[in-house]
């Protein structure tokens, strides 16, 4: 046995001293190659001092509304999406207690029995209750590389949480956010079905009286019937929206309590100075990192393939079978062995192992690198959209009042038959258009402030 340890002792000198560089580099931790270009989100996006004012709030600072928090509350309780991403952190967390655990002897109770009897002699009675060691040394960083793999795996499943409980907020926010449109759609509607009915009154009255025709009734009626079938339209669209509210929280389809309020509010001033470090926040590209360092781990497992592996197996334990002899009682039975296993020639196993998983952490970082791009991409079009809302903001405002200006004095001058009903009609149906567009205006606005507070990374806590 003694002679075993020392020729295993000299074994592993040698290979030290002759790739002891190579050895180093096997134990060594991940360095990150994350980077983020300062342009990532296009020309004429500097960064500005309050550029992290926004990501830095928490998803109950964003969204105020009592309602909408009361609805991502039981989102984030109930949703099975979520509940999903937290059994993977238990399961990692789990496989990382094991790959921990790799460092230690394993040790087995493997006691047996048997009987013989030759000749008719009498039966002879041999157990054993030995109790059997086995430790891997991890001379070449194969466990410790196994180890910190399982790590990178762990914060990917937690990280992955995050994005899911991100998507999760943005979603509801998101569709509450249209169901406040469609709310405020059917206001509109509403109110323009109250008028255009005066309006029809109006007309029928002016036919009676031989002032109109029945084709400007008959005209007024269509464009009135039209309105009524957008109310009916509208009104589904409020259940659809509902639904798919209700699917988020796992609950049974139902009305959705909100507020009345009407639309986000646009911010008056918006500044486009956004620091691009900030997308080292976003989930997607955290992830997009750590499968790097996981790819990285894997590739040094694969380098200390090509090493000895070298292995302690201990027997002790209680036998009353001394070779071929029978004792009774049994004696104390003791055994160790050192053993070293050093790879000649495996069918070129191991060099294409290391080569794919070389080629895959090469294919990580490219992917790493289109991740980033398509993070700062996100970021531009949510600018976009709410620099976009916030500048046709005032017109349709200013559009809105001209045209119910417009529609008063057309339907006076109609009243006073100086008017036709198509210039009613166009009137009454352009102040309708206007009405909507900035109803879908002010959403738009306020789906880019959810789109960028998520784009940078907001959400995930």
């Amino acid at each position: 046995m003694k002679t075993s340890f020392k020729i295993m002792l000299i074994c592993v000198a040698v290979l030290s001293l002759a790739g002891c560089d190579t050895i180093k580099s096997l134990h060594s931790k991940y360095q990150s190659q994350a980077t983020i270009p300062a342009d990532v989100f296009g020309a004429g996006i500097g960064q500005t001092a309050d550029s992290t004012s926004m990501v830095n709030l928490s998803w109950r600072e964003f969204f105020t509304d009592p309602l909408l928090q009361r609805l991502i509350d039981t989102a984030l309780v109930r949703n099975t999406d979520i509940k999903s991403a937290r059994i993977a952190i238990q399961q990692s967390e789990a496989s990382l207690a094991a790959a921990k655990q790799a460092f230690f002897p394993s040790v087995m109770f493997s006691p047996s029995g048997s009987i013989a009897s030759y000749g008719g002699s009498a039966a002879s009675k041999t157990y054993n209750l030995p109790l059997q060691v086995n430790w891997d040394i991890d001379a070449f960083g194969s466990i410790k590389s196994k180890k910190r793999k399982s790590e990178a795996v762990l914060k990917q499943a937690q990280i992955g949480e995050h994005a899911v409980r991100a998507n999760i907020i943005s979603a509801v926010a998101q569709q509450y956010s249209t169901l406040l449109l469609l709310d405020h759609q059917l206001e509109i509607l509403l109110a323009t079905d109250s008028l255009w009915n005066i309006s029809l009154e109006t007309q029928k009255i002016l036919w009676e009286n031989g002032k109109s025709y029945s084709t400007a009734v008959n005209q007024m009626e269509a464009s009135y019937l039209d309105v009524k079938t957008s109310i009916v339209d509208t009104r589904r669209n409020i259940r659809q929206v509902e639904n798919a509210i209700c699917s988020l929280l796992a609950i049974t389809p139902q009305t959705i309590e909100r507020s009345h309020l009407g639309i986000y509010p646009l911010p008056r001033h918006f500044s486009v100075g956004i620091s691009a470090q900030l997308l080292r926040n976003r989930p997607d590209v955290q992830l997009a990192d750590l499968a790097m360092e996981e790819a990285f781990y894997d590739t040094q497992t694969a380098r200390a393939a090509f090493f000895p592996s070298i292995s302690l197996q201990g027997l002790a334990g209680w036998t009353n079978n001394a070779g071929s002899v029978v004792v009774n009682p049994g004696k104390i039975l003791l055994n160790a062995v050192a053993s070293l296993t050093q790879p000649i020639y495996a069918q070129g196993k191991l060099k294409a192992n290391l080569k794919i998983n070389q080629l895959n952490q090469e294919d990580l970082i490219n992917q790493y690198v289109q991740t980033v791009i398509e993070a700062g991409s996100e970021v531009n079009e949510a600018l976009a959209d709410c620099q976009a809302a916030i500048e046709k903001h005032g017109f349709y405002e200013r559009q809105v009042e001209v045209l119910k200006l417009a529609y008063r004095g057309t339907h006076e001058l109609m009243d006073n038959g100086k008017a036709s009903y198509l210039e009613v009609l166009t009137a009454q149906e352009r102040l309708l258009n206007a009405q909507l567009n900035q109803a879908v205006n002010m959403y738009n606005g306020a789906q880019g402030l959810i789109a960028l507070y998520i784009a940078l990374g907001g959400a995930t806590r």
